[in-house]
């Protein structure tokens, strides 16, 4: 398709300007130059990971159209200050892109609303060739040239910038760029209507079975109920998509048995649905009555061969895999014959109504991690409980995005590929999947860096990296607070110069106050005898995780008032009235 002339007037479709062919036929390399040098994207790799042309692809909540093109045909524009037309309310402005100059690159854009105003946003790429995996949208394992397909990852990746609040876009400037190339923009819908309920975050790509025609029944713990139910479903990391048959949701009565029929689930009004390589997909919303603080079964079948999937590696729940055949159905346990200990495909369920959530990233500690399995004690459950009693704030859906063994600035998994490290991308790496498009995130709390100081990291690191977390949040609307760190005095690893460091980040987190507000979780379970050690009435056994008591006194120390902005409620009509917080230190309530 012929680009638009330069000069027209008023904003175009993105499509109409696009000026530039990154996607080649295999057996046509010399049909697309993508960075100049006439290397190009591979359309039969593009097609194995799900992304053919003209297909919705969801990634971080927006729903973005890749290219409807053939390949040799322009499919991207490369931006030099094009007005872009685009029409939406939303929280964000999501882009598909990728840079070719070998480095990150992008530049500042604007956005015009419906009523006149504009505002500015900043955009940056990482390039195609060259970077990170561990934020990309989706790798391919070859890039096309003229002299021969060469054996090399090519990335494109998704990127959100902030919104007005309440105001309709109307069109987008693109910023001055040239290297930087956009494939595709949405305006990433707001979800008021939904609060999230449950959550987890991917730690990987891990070999399973495999798995053929088998149906998996995951034991999820709400935090919040309401009248309706969405469920959402990701292939994170991914090369290959993943199809899921069919799927229902049921009360769990005891083990993989039901509490009555499961009731059916559609997507998009089919049965079942297939996932592209890196999006992800939510179900269509479904009345059902989720109760608050109960276990449900959310079962689905994987009718074709899975030999791995993205995965949450530590559920500390188990759940159940059954016989060959679709068992979505069977209120029984009968076909589910083996438990998983992990949770695969599945991220998130969402409640009709609510306030919204919070947000809780962290390491082990928040995983659950030495706590009892199948007993859901794991702090931000004992959280959740304490707001659903309360009346002084929203009653928040609690999502835990904990991953044992994360780290702050460094990342375990490479975010790529089967690999057998499930500690995940960095809290920075994850950051625009697992805070900014959780479901209705309000407030997000980070409790991490223990990790990183025994991995060898300074406390400047950890701190610029606790920094630029919460930059990032307020610049997204959030309600960031930070958790200092607990005591590990008697691990292994945990020296005397480890320690130094873990104290020289709380006093930091204490006295900085660059946060909303601060959860001295420190000051909870640390021995008064000897700082550096937990109580032992507080302490697993391995000095660095605290047992069930511990995670309780940490829940328990939670200033509820510090996870809103809320300040009172109306007596007549329930309604709260927000207004900043001063910032305050947590210790205990």
């Amino acid at each position: 398709m012929p680009a638009a002339p330069a000069g027209a007037a008023g904003p175009l479709p993105l499509e109409e300007l696009f000026d530039t062919t990154a996607v080649s036929d295999d057996a046509r390399p010399c049909e697309a130059d993508f960075d100049g040098l006439g290397a190009s994207l591979s359309a039969q790799d593009l097609t194995a990971a799900g992304w053919t042309p003209g297909r919705p692809l969801t990634v971080l909540g927006a729903r973005l159209t890749w290219p409807r093109w053939r390949p040799g045909v322009p499919d991207n524009v490369r931006a030099a200050g094009q007005d872009v037309r685009l029409h939406g309310h939303g929280d964000g402005l999501a882009f598909l892109v990728a840079g070719t100059g070998g480095a990150d690159t992008g530049g500042t854009g604007t956005v015009e609303y419906a009523d006149g105003t504009v505002s500015p946003y900043r955009l940056t790429a990482s390039d195609w060739r060259r970077g990170p995996l561990a934020t990309k949208a989706v790798a391919l394992p070859h890039v096309n040239t003229p002299g021969g397909q060469l054996v090399e990852k090519a990335r494109l990746y998704v990127v959100t910038v902030p919104l007005v609040a309440g105001r309709e876009v109307v069109s987008v400037q693109l910023p001055y760029a040239t290297d930087l190339h956009v494939f595709a923009m949405s305006v990433r819908a707001a979800t008021p209507e939904w609060t999230g309920s449950w959550a987890t975050a991917t730690t990987g790509y891990q070999a399973l079975g495999p798995w053929t025609d088998r149906t998996l029944r995951l034991v999820v713990h709400t935090s919040v109920g309401g009248p309706r139910l969405r469920l959402r479903f990701d292939n994170t990391f991914a090369t290959a998509p993943v199809r899921i048959g069919g799927a229902t949701v049921a009360v769990q009565a005891s083990g993989a048995t039901a509490r009555g029929a499961p009731e059916r689930l559609t997507f998009d009004g089919a049965a079942g649905v297939e996932i592209p390589a890196g999006a992800q997909s939510f179900s269509d919303p479904l009345v059902f009555a989720v109760p608050a603080d109960a276990n449900l079964l959310v079962s689905f079948h994987l009718p074709g061969t899975v030999p791995a999937a993205p995965v949450h590696r530590l559920a500390r729940q188990r759940s159940y895999l059954s016989d060959a055949g679709d068992h979505t159905a069977d209120g029984s346990a009968a076909a589910y014959t083996s438990t998983l200990t992990n949770w695969p495909l599945l991220t998130g369920v969402d409640v009709g109504c609510g306030p919204g959530s919070v947000v809780l990233v962290g390491d082990s500690i928040t995983d659950g991690d030495r706590s009892t399995v199948d007993a859901n004690r794991r702090w931000p459950n004992v959280l959740a409980t304490r707001l659903l009693g309360q009346s002084v704030v929203p009653r928040y859906g609690v999502l835990n995005l904990g991953i044992s063994g994360n780290r702050v600035v460094t990342d375990r998994y490479p975010g790529d590929g089967v690999a057998t490290d499930s500690a995940g991308v960095s809290a920075l790496n994850r950051f625009d999947r697992d805070v900014h498009a959780q479901t209705s995130a309000r407030t997000a709390v980070l409790f991490e860096g223990v990790n990183d100081v025994l991995g060898g990291a300074s406390a400047q690191q950890v701190i610029a990296g606790l920094r630029e977390f919460t930059d990032r949040g307020r610049a997204r609307g959030l309600r960031t607070l930070a958790a200092t760190l607990l005591p590990c005095g008697g691990h292994t690893r945990c020296t005397a110069a480890v320690d130094a460091e873990r104290v020289a980040v709380n006093a930091w987190i204490r006295d900085a106050g660059v946060f909303d507000g601060v959860l001295d979780f420190d000051g909870v379970v640390r021995d008064p005898a000897s700082p550096n050690h937990m109580l032992p009435a507080y302490d697993s056994g391995d000095h660095l995780h605290p047992s069930d008591a511990g995670l309780a006194a940490l829940a328990e120390s939670v200033d509820l008032r510090l996870l809103s902005d809320y300040t009172s409620r109306s007596t007549t009509t329930g309604a709260w009235s927000e207004a900043p917080l001063p910032l305050r230190s947590s210790r205990s309530t």
